[in-house]
């Protein structure tokens, strides 16, 4: 199976490509290629006897899983209790001019 010049003019014509000669020459030669290797894979034979199942790929199990990395919130809190993290009071962080 070819692709011909005419085929190269459509599809470039299709993409709306400026295809000179030299490169629709070159692309007729590459896209000959491709088809004919295509061509040969189609006729590699298909062996019967080994059912659809056993050709698939087999993947690993889809289990949610802790991270291994995660620490508990715990350990990265400043100051933690019942599940709340503790912060200062805003005016604890800035006393303003009226402090002693």
């Amino acid at each position: 199976m070819g692709v011909t010049r005419a085929d190269i003019g459509r599809i470039a014509q299709l993409a709306e490509l400026a295809v000179d000669e030299a490169a629709a020459a070159e692309l007729e030669r590459q896209l000959s290629r491709i088809l004919d290797y295509v061509a040969q894979l189609a006729q590699l034979p298909d062996d019967e006897a080994v059912s659809g199942d056993e050709r698939a790929v087999r993947l690993r199990r889809d289990e949610v899983a802790p991270d291994p990395l995660e620490r508990p919130i715990q350990e990265i809190a400043p100051a933690f209790r019942s599940g709340l993290f503790l912060v200062p009071r805003v005016a604890e962080l800035d006393p303003g001019a009226e402090a002693p």
